[in-house]
Parts: structure tokens; sequence; C-alpha cells
């Protein structure tokens, strides 16, 4: 039988707050998202590191888009970096995110930043040069495509959370549409071979570690399958990480509750409606549940 990922005790733990604390106890995020027609993306993975418990998220995107993405949530701070033709990242700002990188406690980079060669040079550079847990989605993971070898010179941990279509278009690999096994077996061995820890979404999602742990998640529902919902879990996973505590337990806690969040927007909405917003609505009586 598989393993279930539970509301595990290490949850519990992991929200805990001191009495005497300050936002730099719960960690810094830098998330690096957004282009032109795709300012969402980032701030959805922003607020989804804040409602997380983040101490500090700050968006770096284009400039392009950043009189959209500054105005939409007060709590998220937004630098502004040197846009494309294309209105997506160029490579040329990759010292100045480099400098606000040095402060940071993790990174997480991918959503809706385009396709854009120059966008996709920046965020290579940006993932070997990481020495803190970094989390690659969406088009960071596209960069990739057919190179996945080029992770293998990263210095940081690195949680990468492809679909199953992207994780086939990196690693030219085929997923087993059913069966469980099959796909745990394929994460474990994937996993292992690139020293990354791997978030296989989908139905059951599967979490592996380099070590060969690995997990297969049922929380969740179809309603999640809309736009947005794999930043809301980049911004939960980048979150959660910036507590420094066990990686892979982290990885299970943050698809664990990305799950049960979908499953109580389901409740609420009816799996029809179900929005990304709705998710990120639904993550504080999910995390409230483990709060001391």
């Amino acid at each position: 039988m598989l393993p279930v990922i539970q509301p595990p005790a290490f949850l519990k733990r992991l929200l805990f707050r001191k009495k005497q604390s300050h936002k730099g106890d719960y960690g810094r995020v830098l998330m690096v998202a957004g282009s032109r027609g795709m300012s969402g993306a980032a701030s959805l993975a922003g607020l989804g590191a804040l409602r997380s418990g983040a101490g500090l998220v700050t968006l770096a995107v284009p400039d392009a888009i950043y009189p959209v993405v500054a105005r939409k949530d007060p709590e998220v701070m937004v630098r502004s970096f040197l846009s494309t033709s294309s209105g997506s990242l160029h490579v040329r700002s990759f010292a100045e995110i480099s400098k606000l990188l040095a402060g940071q406690d993790v990174l997480a980079i991918g959503p809706g930043l385009s396709r854009n060669e120059s966008t996709a040079q920046l965020i290579h550079k940006l993932i070997l040069k990481s020495k803190v847990p970094t989390v690659v989605d969406a088009d960071a993971l596209s960069s990739f495509e057919a190179r996945p070898q080029i992770l293998l010179n990263s210095e940081s941990p690195l949680f990468l959370t492809p679909h199953e279509g992207e994780f086939e278009r990196l690693f030219k690999l085929a997923v087993p549409r059913a069966g469980n096994l099959k796909r745990k077996n394929l994460a474990k061995e994937t996993a292992e071979k690139f020293g990354i820890f791997l978030i296989l979404k989908g139905h059951h999602t599967v979490v592996a570690a380099p070590d060969g742990k690995v997990f297969v998640n049922f929380t969740g529902n179809p309603g999640m399958a809309t736009a947005g919902s794999g930043d809301v879990l980049t911004g939960i996973l980048a979150g959660l990480l910036g507590r420094g505590q066990d990686y892979f337990a982290t990885a299970c806690a943050a698809v664990y509750a990305h799950g049960l969040a979908g499953d109580l927007a389901a409740k609420k909405m009816g799996q029809t409606s179900l929005i990304a917003r709705d998710i990120l609505d639904c993550l504080p009586a999910v995390f409230k549940k483990f709060e001391k």
C-alpha cells in the first residue's frame, strides 16, 4: 500500500511561532515571476507565500508590469527590473537580481515568466547562482526542456514542481496516466538521478526526495485543475521552506495543505467554479487547524 501524506505532526511544529519573534524568523522569500499578460501568476505566488507564513515576500518583476503588480497586494514588496521587448525579464537584470537574492532565505522562480530566450538565460544563471532552497516552476521548468542535466550544476536544494506534461517535456520520459505505483517509482528514480526534490503534480501528487524518500498525496480534487493553482502551490512551498526545517517533510506539508485548501474551496464554491483565488482564501482555515 502506498504511503499517504497525513496532516503531519511536522506541520504543527512548522507553524509554531515563539512569543518573542520577528518577521525575519519566518523567512525571506524572493519570487522571480511575471511578464506582460501574466502578472497574475506573480501575485498569486506571492500571496501564497505570505498566506503560508513567510515573514517577507519580494516579487522581482519586469518593469513592463510593475505598475500593475505593485498596486495589487500591499503586503507584498515589489521590485522592477529590465524588461525585454516582449515584456519579460531580461538577462541583463541578472546582476541586480543577484544582489537582491543575497539577502533571501528562499528563491522561487517561474510563474508567468514566459518562454523568452533572454528570460531563459536569466533563469539558468539565477538557479546556478542560488545557494538557498530554490523552487522551480512553470516557465522556469520549460527553460530546461531537453537539457535537464544543467540542473546537476546547482549548489542549492532544488524543488521542481512539474505537472505531467512539463515532466515529460523536461525529462523526455512518459508519465503513466494510471497507477500510483508506476508514477511513484518514476518520480523516485528521477529525484535520485538528478539530486532534486520532485513534486510531480496531478491526480495524487507524488513528492520524491534525492535520498529515495517518496510520498503520495491524496488531498485535492479535479476543481483545482484551473489557471493559477500551481502558482499558489509554488507560493505555499516557498513560504514554508522559509522556516528552514526538513526539506522533504516541508514539501509534503505544502502539497497536503494546497490540496486541503482546494478541498475546502470545492465545498464552498463547487468544483466547476473553483478558481485559484479560492484556494488562497481557504489557506488560513487549513493552517489554523495545525497552529498550537
